[in-house]
């Protein structure tokens, strides 16, 4: 029976994960400090007799150095996101992502882990000159948040390299679904949309729309992540979508209810789109969940967002402003 580590395991993704290892009955332990997870991602999953949940931050090395012992993989989850707060305090977002993945990375090599997984992001790319965006793209970030998960990922392939730890980074692209994470800053698109739904509001939708987004369901990412980890790859890295980007217009369509724009912001990408022929061919790998599905899922999840925020455009425009000031070329 494999012991694996889920740091960030009560976040949106790392939750569906460790659901998905305890399924295979790996004994998974989940590390978090519960700043942006939360307990209640893993409430469903009652006392479950292979989990561990331990509070501890990334980034305290000898805190966290005990429970890595006899560790066979580790899937490395932990990170602050978000684009906004990453402008205003990037000395948080460097000690977390940064600085948090090589502590990680040290704990892992000390113990003789046998195989770490990193979740890498794939605004790396900042607005990609090639679409659909191979691996090979050139690497460009437009804030810290981006740029803080980069440095992660080459610490990652770094260690990989000189400590012969074997690694794989999955650059993943906009995932979405159940447990997504909605409170506090402005962010991510479903979570905006669907709690104006529930409350009656107009959609924002960002300039006019058309711009498409490579969104990608969080089951597809999790069978991402458990098949690198049973691979032999090696210091590789792959991008993580659904290979077909699709507008905010179309989700607006599907989700159902009256639109008002707001002004375009800047570094922002008018298209993400993943070339994924290196996992599909590598590792077999496929997403499963077409758009369609995926939203119809949230739909029915609909009541989970009832505490969220609210946006509209004077609220999104006041939690922005760092992003106008700091970004406009």
């Amino acid at each position: 029976m494999k012991k694996v580590i889920v740091t960030g395991g009560a976040g949106f993704i790392g939750s569906h994960l460790v659901e998905r290892l305890l399924q295979e009955e790996y004994l998974v332990t989940v590390l978090d400090n519960f700043s942006s997870g939360k307990r209640s991602n893993l409430a469903h999953l009652g006392k479950a007799k292979n989990l561990t949940v331990q509070e501890a931050d990334v980034s305290n090395l000898p805190q966290i150095t005990p429970f890595f012992k006899g560790v066979d993989w580790v899937f490395h989850l932990a990170a602050l996101a978000d684009i906004v707060p990453s402008i205003e305090k990037p000395l948080d977002y460097y000690r977390s992502n940064v600085h948090g993945t090589v502590s990680v990375l040290e704990a892992c090599r000390q113990a003789g882990v046998k195989r770490l997984l990193y979740a890498a992001s794939s605004s790396c790319y900042g607005i990609a000159k090639v679409y659909p965006t191979p691996e090979t793209a050139d690497i460009s970030p437009e804030y810290p948040y981006a740029l803080t998960k980069n440095l992660g990922e080459q610490l990652v392939l770094h260690w990989g390299k000189v400590y012969k730890l074997p690694v794989a980074a999955l650059r993943l692209f906009n995932v979405y679904g159940p447990r997504a994470r909605t409170a506090g800053t402005y962010g991510a698109v479903f979570g905006v949309f669907l709690s104006q739904k529930l409350h009656g509001k107009p959609f924002t939708v960002v300039g006019d729309g058309t711009q498409t987004r490579d969104f990608t369901f969080v089951t597809d990412v999790v069978n991402a992540f458990v098949t690198a980890a049973g691979s032999d790859v090696k210091n590789e890295v792959f991008n993580c979508g659904s290979g077909k980007p699709v507008s905010v217009n179309r989700i607006t369509e599907l989700l159902g209810g009256e639109v008002i724009h707001i002004p375009k912001r800047p570094g922002e990408p008018d298209v993400t789109h993943a070339d994924i022929s290196k996992i599909r061919n590598m590792l077999g790998w496929k997403p499963k969940v077409s758009i369609e599905e995926g939203v119809g899922i949230l739909k029915d999840r609909i009541e989970d967002f009832r505490e969220a925020p609210v946006w509209t455009p004077d609220s999104i425009r006041e939690a922005t402003k760092s992003w106008f000031t700091y970004l406009q070329r």
